[in-house]
């Protein structure tokens, strides 16, 4: 940690945004004065423990970004209507569920995109491509998104839509896994795509040892989860339920993943603070 904050500041190129220390830089650096502190108070002081935070001010690309985001939040409840009798709000009430894991998904996704933006401050012609098509994505798969789990959870809970679910055949089932399959896939892999990038400008970016292994660490996770869209999108041609229950396989491979990748981050940034 310390070893990032100690990195003189270079001249950047025009296409990369300029790594400036913010006020979580400032705090890491005062902190690496007063050794020892404790890992917990640390954590709530600065925003990563081991990586320093190169994103300045908040960029037109950025506000761009987030504004999409909250667009499409609101598209999730646009077709909502105030219940005027209790049958209408019962049927609202279940539709919180499948509105709130659309909205857990899609802040997920927010956040995995504010976590890059400001980690690296990126701002090149590449990247900015990727987070367009990122975008698109994001606006073009909401009313599918909300369309799979409103009929899962009518299936689930009964109700109103559970005449409509009843109705969806083997052929749809396949189609639907297939929809959103596809979007999952195409969502982490450019997460992947960007990762990749940052790791190919760590010279320009400056990122110390610590940061590159983190870097590599989490093109590897949207490479994990964007296999396991793949795999999800294959088996929907002919094994629909299936295609969906693999997702869960996500929970036990990440914290696997996550497990060994934060051990081995610890362990570099302790050798180097050693030395």
């Amino acid at each position: 940690m310390s070893h990032g904050a100690e990195r003189q500041p270079s001249s950047e190129p025009a296409e990369l945004s300029s790594p400036q220390i913010v006020s979580g830089d400032v705090a890491a650096e005062q902190l690496a004065r007063l050794r020892p502190v404790p890992a917990g108070r640390q954590r709530r002081l600065v925003p990563e423990l081991y990586f320093r935070w190169r994103g300045g001010e908040i960029t037109r690309l950025e506000g761009f970004c987030d504004v999409v985001f909250g667009f499409a939040l609101t598209l999730l409840v646009v077709s909502l209507e105030v219940p005027r009798t209790y049958a209408e709000l019962m049927a609202a009430i279940k539709g919180f569920l499948p509105f709130a894991v659309c909205f857990a998904q899609l802040v997920m996704i927010w956040h995995a995109h504010y976590r890059f933006s400001r980690r690296y401050g990126l701002q090149d012609p590449y990247t900015m491509l990727l987070n367009v098509v990122l975008l698109f994505l994001v606006l073009f798969y909401v009313y599918p998104l909300k369309f799979v789990f409103t009929i899962l959870f009518a299936e689930l809970l009964g109700g109103s839509a559970a005449a409509a679910a009843r109705g969806i055949g083997w052929h749809e089932a396949s189609v639907l896994l297939r929809i959103y399959a596809a979007g999952f896939t195409s969502v982490f892999a450019l997460f992947a795509l960007m990762y990749a990038h940052a790791y190919k400008l760590r010279r320009r970016l400056e990122l110390n040892p610590v940061e590159e292994l983190e870097t590599r660490f989490a093109a590897q996770k949207n490479v994990i989860m964007a296999a396991v869209g793949l795999v999800s999108f294959g088996l929907a041609f002919q094994h629909p339920g299936w295609a969906g229950w693999w997702f869960f396989v996500l929970g036990p491979v990440l914290g696997i993943h996550g497990t060994i990748c934060g051990k081995r981050v610890r362990q570099l940034a302790e050798k180097l603070a050693a030395d």
